[in-house]
């Protein structure tokens, strides 16, 4: 069975990308329920999915939860292909990637859910931050929209992270292999909070640097000396010990730049050292950078460490405020797309439909930067809408109703495969209200 003809042709063509992911049988199963995602006004679940793509009178429930639990696709594979997709239309053909790099729980109830158990949940309410619930590492690629003043994450990878399998660090890194090693031209610079870094981190590929937060108490060291005359015995991997970053920064100089950072400007005090931190990059040699507010009265707000030895220390900076980028998608698919809806419980199915709905989440933003951009979006917004009056950039929210109008009128329109004719029910507030739902 062919796709569902009613999709529009833009939107066709951008999951005609993924062909080579799929079979001949579960193609169309991947197009319909990604458009379902999205057009969906009910829960998201897999049936929600069915009925959202208005399929659900022609196949059975069953063949929709099949294709996430038992047909042969591989979740990397259709990541990666987006990944190629997204840098194609969105990042310039020299400019290395940046790449944000985090972790989100989804709650889920039920004692045969693969890979849920008790931990800890930064977004969780009270005070004991934890939640029963499946973790997702997830690997996104920070890009810059023309419309857009902030920088804007598109997840391409996530893999469930399990209480007894490898670390979050190692599935980070594991993943970070993955793009390099199908984009080997491609210099590619990771962001990440504070937990990811440790020894899987040693092994990443020579085109790939990495900038987290360090901890206060990371003990540091000096360069190993170089080898001198004919000293017998193996060479020194590390030099003498400096302490640890809190006891540094109190007798570090400091220069003052003026950055952007978080769409505000900020005037900030930085330094920097080249040394080794010996416990997570071992004799690989890194750069601490101090940063701290002109007027703050600590030592240092924050502090980095990153193995790019080349970038100026203020350019990594404003580099690490887009790993902020990366939360910002996790809350937009998960309360407006509606992405860990789904409850699946089978360990083919639960590793697949959360992934496959941050895929659909990027791909809503990379169709309204090639085919939905217009400043007709934010007016017609601020229209219904008159109380937002400095309201100047089309939001997540914005892009996903004109997707799904789109997709809607589709379904009236008599052009098989093709591009709707959005004058056609340009008067039909009952649609748009639909649609808006």
């Amino acid at each position: 069975m062919s796709p569902d003809p009613t999709v529009p042709a833009t939107w066709q063509g951008l999951l005609a990308e993924f062909r080579r992911c799929f079979s001949t049988s579960t193609f169309p199963m991947f197009c319909a329920l990604t458009t379902g995602l999205i057009a969906c006004m009910r829960l998201r679940t897999v049936t929600g999915m069915l009925i959202g793509a208005g399929m659900n009178l022609a196949w059975r429930h069953e063949r929709a939860h099949r294709f996430f639990s038992r047909a042969t696709w591989c979740i990397d594979h259709v990541g990666l292909v987006l990944a190629r997709l997204v840098i194609a239309a969105l990042i310039e053909p020299d400019a290395p990637l940046i790449v944000a790099v985090d972790d989100s729980v989804t709650r889920r109830s039920g004692k045969k859910v693969h890979g849920a158990f008790w931990q800890y949940d930064g977004s969780a309410t009270g005070t004991r931050k934890t939640s029963r619930g499946t973790c997702f590492v997830t690997a996104g690629i920070v890009v810059h929209l023309p419309f857009l003043p902030r920088a804007v994450c598109l997840p391409v990878l996530a893999r469930l992270y399990l209480k007894d399998g490898p670390g979050k660090v190692a599935i980070a890194a594991e993943l970070i292999g993955l793009l390099a090693g199908v984009l080997p031209e491609r210099r590619i610079h990771v962001v990440a909070d504070a937990a990811y870094h440790g020894k899987p981190l040693r092994t990443l590929p020579a085109s790939v640097s990495w900038t987290c937060r360090i901890p206060r108490n990371a003990v540091l060291y000096e360069l190993p000396p170089e080898p001198a005359g004919r000293r017998r015995g193996r060479p020194r991997t590390k030099g003498e010990r400096l302490g640890q970053v809190a006891e540094i920064a109190a007798t570090r100089s400091w220069k003052i730049h003026r950055l952007r950072l978080y769409d505000m400007q900020r005037t900030l005090r930085i330094s920097e050292l080249t040394c080794l931190w010996y416990g997570s990059f071992g004799s690989q040699r890194v750069r601490v950078i101090w940063v701290r507010d002109i007027d703050s009265g600590k030592t240092f707000d924050l502090a980095l460490v990153t193995t790019d030895l080349d970038t100026p220390a203020d350019d990594l900076v404003v580099r690490y405020s887009f790993r902020w980028s990366i939360e910002q998608a996790f809350l937009e698919a998960r309360h407006l797309l509606g992405v860990g809806q789904a409850r699946d419980r089978t360990p083919k199915a639960v590793a697949r439909t959360l992934p496959l709905g941050l895929i659909a989440y990027s791909l809503v933003i990379v169709w309204y930067a090639r085919h939905g951009h217009s400043p007709a979006v934010v007016a017609e917004h601020r229209r219904r809408a008159p109380w937002y009056r400095t309201k100047a950039q089309p939001s997540f929210d914005d892009m996903l109703v004109l997707l799904r109008r789109t997709i809607i009128a589709s379904r009236f329109s008599a052009t098989r495969a093709a591009q709707p004719d959005l004058t056609k029910i340009g008067d039909d507030e009952l649609t748009w209200t639909y649609a808006i739902a």
